[in-house]
């Protein structure tokens, strides 16, 4: 049974429930394997302990906001 990883900060169910199906569909398209036989797994880190170009994810979520 194959299984697809996604690592990220903080998802929204939304976003997380979307993923899992395109990430499914996408698979399904290029592989033949059927949908039934996938296994998702999304492993999500607090947006404190990810950090991109020596910011926080929080610390860019915060600087975009008040942008806004």
């Amino acid at each position: 049974m194959p299984i697809i990883s996604f690592e990220a900060a903080q998802l929204s169910d939304k976003v997380k429930a979307e993923l899992i199906e395109k990430l499914t569909d996408t698979a399904v398209a290029i592989t033949g394997i059927p949908k039934e036989l996938y296994f998702v797994t999304i492993r999500e880190y607090p947006d404190t302990s990810l950090a991109v170009g020596g910011k926080t994810v929080a610390q860019i979520k915060q600087d975009i906001a008040e942008k806004l």
